[in-house]
Order: structure tokens, then C-alpha cells, then sequence
């Protein structure tokens, strides 16, 4: 009777989780990080502080992030990155995928909103150039919040990004150690209408009021104590692009399979296994096949008992880009055949 109330509770959890990541689109993504930008400011005493805004290399915002689970909680956002320039203008906003997880007596589904500032460039530069762990690739601490600029001063010099959540528009620190950020090129193609770094023909308007927000929200006018000369700030770089290191979403999850799959014995590589195709040859898998290698990986979460694998992050991130993977295909329609050239007339 226990196991079967886990595994209901099990199941019922992550259907919910599968449904909710896939809800908001590209364009939703990037209104709700812009909604998040402007209620920062209507708290003083509990924001986010301007000084440090003012001299960050780079901010990341993942609207509703899901933390889902019964023992083994997983956490799965998507969101937006924007990246300082030398100039001091802000680039586009490139989107990102953050996956985490961690093992607790702990039950149910919570959403919180979650903002990374990125105090050095070579947190940024790490981030950008491909998949990227809190805490391992780069140190991190919760964040400082309201106008006390020595602690947002103090803050800079203990790690190279501070992690906030909101909460009914309160900002409070948040540690997410362990978890990854991936850059999510299907998601920028989607938006932009171009392949991921390069520069779109046509920006939305929901990206330049994104930056133009972030650009009011760090205008070192706005910290500037009496007396002190302030330069103008400079005017939105709205053809910035940022230049990620980008694999594709087949790359991904042929990386992240490998290190899933050096973790299990010959039998569960086995269960697990991807189609070939994911990990060489010209041409992609079919959706046929990615999703009966996605059925074995739901079986898997479903099921309390396997709770010490499906917590390990390699798991998580290979699941979660599975899915998002099979989803991309699902969008793109039923692919050409891949056929040998036609018989030669006679």
C-alpha cells in the first residue's frame, strides 16, 4: 500500500513538472524576466541593490522555476541571460535552461522566481561557453537585498555570483549549488528566427524592453552618492549578441548521456540507451525512437525505488534534455526520408 501511494504521488508529480516546463513559450519567457526586472524596484528595503546591478558583468533571470518531489526534489527553469558589453551596453537576452536537484525528506510542487548576478567576467565567460555548475564552475552565495551598498560592496569581493529568489515580490537569497545552466539554442532560434549567436534580422519588441529595463535597473546614476560625477549611461546595444560556445541539443545529449551512462552497470546502459544516432552520424534520430528511450526514462521516474538514480543530476540533465529534445523534432514536423539517390534513368 506505501509503495503504491508513493508511486501515485510519484506519478502525479511528474506529470505535473513535465507539463509546467513546457508552458511558456520563448516570448512569455522574456515578458515574464522583464515583469520580474520592474517589481524589483517596488520594495526598496527588499530589492535586489542598485550598486550591484550597477557594476555586474552579467544578469540571469529564469521566471518560475519548479522544484518538484517526493524525497528527491528536482528543480527545472528556463530563462534568460543578458551579458554586459565592454561598452556598458547590455546584449540581447540569450535564453538558458537551469536544472538542479537535491535529496531530503521532502514533498510537493513550488515555483519561485530566480535572479543571478554575475559579479566578475569570468563567471560570465564560463557560462557562456557552455554547460555550467553553480558552485563548481564558478563560486556562489544567496545575495545581499535593499540600498546597503557596503554589503552589496562586500558581497562582490565572497563570490563571483549571488543568487536571489522572489516570493509575492519579496527578494531573498537562495543557494543553488549543484545546479547547471545550459544555453538553450532551440529556444533563441525559436524566438529570434536565427541559429543561436547569430544576430537576428528582426528583434521582438519584448527583447528591447528587456534591455532597456535591465539598463534603467543599472544605471550607475541611480547609486551615485552627492557630489560624485557620473558618466551618462550607455544607450541600449540592441543588435548585441552574445557569443556562446553552442552545442546543439543532439550534442547535449549525447554529452550528457555519457556521463550518465559511466555511472551504471552494462544492464541499466542498456535500459537506458539512446538511439544511435544521437551520438554520430549526418542525420538526427527520428521522433519515434526518441520518445521510446523517453518512455524508459519516465518508468524510471515514476518509480520511488529508483529514487538514488533519478536524483543524480546526470540523470536529471540528460532527462530533461531528452525532452526538450523530442519536443523540438515533435514542433518541426515529420522529417524528409533519408533516401539513397534515385535509380538511374535508362
Amino acid at each position: 500500500m506505501r509503495q503504491l501511494l508513493l508511486g501515485t504521488i510519484a506519478l502525479s508529480l511528474v506529470t505535473f513538472f513535465a507539463a509546467r516546463a513546457h508552458a511558456n513559450s520563448p516570448e512569455q519567457t522574456v515578458l515574464s524576466a522583464a515583469d520580474i526586472l520592474r517589481e524589483q524596484t517596488t520594495i526598496p528595503a527588499s530589492r535586489i541593490p542598485e550598486a550591484l546591478l550597477a557594476e555586474a558583468h552579467g544578469v540571469a533571470i529564469i521566471p518560475n522555476v519548479f522544484k518538484i518531489g517526493f524525497v528527491a526534489a528536482f528543480r527545472r527553469g528556463r530563462g534568460v541571460v543578458m551579458v554586459r558589453e565592454p561598452n556598458g551596453a547590455w546584449s540581447l537576452p540569450a535564453f538558458i535552461t537551469l536544472t538542479g536537484g537535491s535529496v531530503g525528506w521532502q514533498a510537493g510542487v513550488q515555483g519561485t522566481d530566480v535572479v543571478l548576478v554575475f559579479t566578475t567576467k569570468k563567471s560570465v565567460d564560463g557560462l557562456m561557453s557552455g554547460k555550467f555548475t553553480i558552485g563548481a564552475d564558478a563560486s556562489a552565495s544567496a545575495g545581499p537585498v535593499g540600498r546597503n551598498a557596503s554589503a552589496a560592496t562586500d558581497a562582490r569581493f565572497k563570490a563571483e555570483i549571488l543568487s536571489y529568489s522572489r516570493s509575492r515580490g519579496l527578494f531573498a537569497g537562495v543557494a543553488l549549488d549543484g545546479s547547471v545552466i545550459d544555453m538553450d539554442p532551440v529556444a533563441w532560434q525559436t524566438f529570434y528566427g536565427v541559429p543561436a549567436g547569430q544576430a537576428p534580422t528582426q528583434i521582438p519588441q519584448s527583447a528591447l524592453n528587456l534591455v532597456q529595463e535591465i539598463t534603467n535597473l543599472s544605471s550607475t546614476s541611480r547609486v551615485a552618492t552627492p557630489g560624485t560625477v557620473v558618466a551618462e549611461t550607455p544607450l541600449v546595444d540592441a543588435g548585441a549578441v552574445p557569443q556562446p560556445i553552442v552545442a546543439t541539443p543532439r550534442e547535449q545529449l549525447a554529452t550528457q548521456a555519457k556521463g550518465l551512462f559511466a555511472l551504471l552497470d552494462d544492464e541499466w546502459r542498456k535500459y537506458l540507451a539512446l538511439p544511435p544516432e544521437v551520438f554520430s552520424g549526418t542525420n538526427p534520430p527520428t521522433l519515434a525512437a526518441l520518445q521510446e528511450s523517453l518512455s524508459r526514462y519516465n518508468r524510471v521516474v515514476q518509480n520511488p525505488s529508483f529514487e538514488s538514480l533519478y536524483s543524480r543530476p546526470e540523470f536529471q540533465n540528460t532527462y530533461a534534455t531528452l525532452r526538450d529534445y523530442a519536443e523540438a523534432l515533435a514542433q518541426q514536423g515529420t522529417p524528409a526520408l533519408s533516401l539513397p539517390p534515385p535509380p538511374a534513368a535508362k
